[in-house]
This record gives structure tokens, sequence and C-alpha cells, in this order.
């Protein structure tokens, strides 16, 4: 096994089911490549190994330790900011990595469409492009997702599922109407 194709993981639970991290140590420093939610259809270790198949070794770090230890309070409803810092924007292309980073800048307790972050972003007529690269967004929770919808207040799609996608968002204090369409004024962007 080359040195360049070892990357470590760690699994736990959460709130929404268990939660899988993959990351590199590249010159000392660690660089998360990926995380995994589990959803109604898979859970999130089997998608960790079928993504990065033999590469994987289970490991912890004191910063992963850190990471999870964060990503637990936030999904208990908890205001945390995470540091991209440790995020390897490499997996990305440069499309992806402009809308992750308007998403990231949506702040606790507001969202926006995914067309307003297309506008924002500089693609017109680019809501699909928006909406593709969250669906890949390597980086869940960290860069949160959750926060972009449909135009029409629908939630669109979610890595977790759309169940997880609304507690979060209800979490954050955004309101829905009975039949699951947001009714919350916070639109940013």
């Amino acid at each position: 096994m080359m040195v360049d194709k070892i990357f470590f993981y760690f699994t736990f639970s959460s709130p929404f089911g268990k939660i899988t991290i993959i990351w590199k140590e590249m010159n000392l420093q660690i660089k998360l490549q990926r995380i995994f939610l589990s959803d109604p259809g898979a859970n999130s270790e089997d998608k960790a190994f079928k993504e990065f198949e033999n590469f994987l070794l289970k490991g912890k770090a004191s910063l992963i330790s850190i990471l999870v230890d964060k990503i637990q309070n936030f999904l208990v409803g908890k205001d945390v900011v995470f540091d991209l810092g440790l995020v390897d924007f490499k997996r990305c292309t440069e499309i992806q990595k402009k809308v992750l980073l308007a998403e990231y800048g949506i702040p606790r307790g507001w969202f926006s469409t995914y067309k307003r972050i297309a506008i924002k972003i500089g693609i017109l007529n680019g809501a699909r492009v928006v909406g593709n690269a969250l669906a890949r967004n390597p980086f869940p929770i960290i860069i949160p997702c959750h926060r972009a919808v449909k135009t029409n207040g629908e939630l669109g799609g979610f890595q977790g599922g759309v169940k997880m996608k609304q507690t979060l968002l209800q979490m954050e204090g955004i309101k829905f109407s009975e039949s699951g369409i947001l009714s919350s004024n916070n639109l940013y962007y």
C-alpha cells in the first residue's frame, strides 16, 4: 500500500446515526478528506469503505477528537463554529469550492436558496450547479449544506436524509409550515 494512498477513519455515534470521518496525515498535519453521514439507506462506515476501498486504517488523533466533540455538540443544537483549517479542498472542483465557501458563510439560524447562492458566486441560472455541488459536499456539518433549500421553500435533498435536514434547521430556529415548507424570514444572500 502506497503511503500517499493511506487514509485514516474514525466512526462515532450521533443522534442521527453513525458518522465517519476520513483524514490524511500530510507533513505532520491532519487534512480532513471526507465526512460521511448515515442515512436511511446506508450507514456511514459502509459509505466510507465503498469510496476509499482498501485504503482505510482505523485511527485516532487529538484534532479529530476535538472535531468529533464539536460535531456532537452541533448535532444536539449547540452553537458551534467550525474551523476550515482542517478541510482539504483539493478534493473539490473550483466551482464546488466556491459553493461550499458561500454555504459556509450562511450563519446559524439563517438559510439560503440554491438560486441565491448561485447568484452570490456569479453563476446565473446556476441553482442546479449549486444543488449538485452541495449534494456532493465532502464536509457536511462543517460546511452546513442543510442551510440551502429550494426557492419555493421545500427542503431539497441532504446526505443524512431530509428528516435530519429539517431537524437541524429547526434546532437553529428555522420555522416550517405544517406541510413542511419553510415559513421563516431568515433568508440570507
